[in-house]
């Protein structure tokens, strides 16, 4: 009986795993409101087969490659149909406008002033005046667009002349070389070595080490803080 419920708890799981996997990396709070349903549904049926050994395991896996076939189908209409997109998604509604809050709005989301502020104060501001525009999206998350005098100040707006930034690549993980990164930043294991020696390290002493287009590597020890190492490589868009 125990190695029965063994086995059809893996099968189950990974089922289930196979099946999330290919309906995308949202998180909760990211997921539209039926992606949200079907996954909850899902959790419920996965657990049903699992402990109940009377049931035949093809009836527990049946409901759920339905849901998730659903989830394809209409995920597809949305994607394919803006009609349907508003129909099964919803639209942003925006609840504040330069007149101020849109109690309207409000009251069409089921959402009270305390709501909203404690959303404000999640995206960092805690006063209205500083708000032009907050959009509640449709996943449930609030968006704003902060007046002019509050936003937060860039190079564009600065008329600051900067270079553009480069993706770090990793070349350590956990005291090891990656390999395909090494060939992809066309790097050797030379390299790597010569820069840390620098640092009085070995490979075995290092947690984390990366490397951006400039030739700026960060290396983060296992033990003390982490080095800034400035090499002459330059990746010249090499990814």
């Amino acid at each position: 009986m125990t190695f029965t419920l063994i086995i059809r708890s893996i099968i189950i799981y990974l089922v289930v795993f196979l099946l999330l996997r290919f309906m995308g990396k949202r998180q909760l709070g990211e997921m539209q409101p039926f992606e949200f349903v079907i996954t909850l549904i899902i959790a419920d049926l996965a657990t049903i087969p699992m402990a109940e050994t009377a049931l035949p395991l093809i009836h527990g896996i049946i409901p759920i490659i339905t849901l998730s076939l659903v989830h394809f189908i209409l995920t597809f209409l949305s994607m394919k149909s803006v009609k349907m997109r508003k129909l099964i998604n919803g639209k942003p509604i925006i609840v504040i406008n330069p007149n101020g809050i849109d109690y309207k709005s409000l009251e069409r989301l089921n959402m009270n002033f305390n709501d909203l502020m404690e959303n404000l104060r999640g995206c960092g501001y805690f006063n209205l005046e500083e708000v032009l525009y907050a959009i509640m999206q449709t996943n449930g998350t609030l968006t704003v667009l902060p007046r002019a005098p509050f936003a937060p100040l860039n190079a564009n707006n600065a008329k600051i002349i900067v270079e553009e930034n480069s993706l770090p690549i990793i070349l350590i993980s956990e005291g090891k070389p990656v390999k395909e990164n090494l060939e992809l930043a066309q790097i050797d294991a030379n390299f790597i070595l010569n820069n840390i020696k620098k640092l009085h390290l070995n490979l075995n002493d290092i947690v984390y080490a990366v490397i951006n287009n400039k030739g700026c590597m960060y290396i983060q020890p296992k033990s003390g803080s982490y080095k800034v190492v400035e090499t002459n490589y330059n990746g010249d868009g090499k990814w």
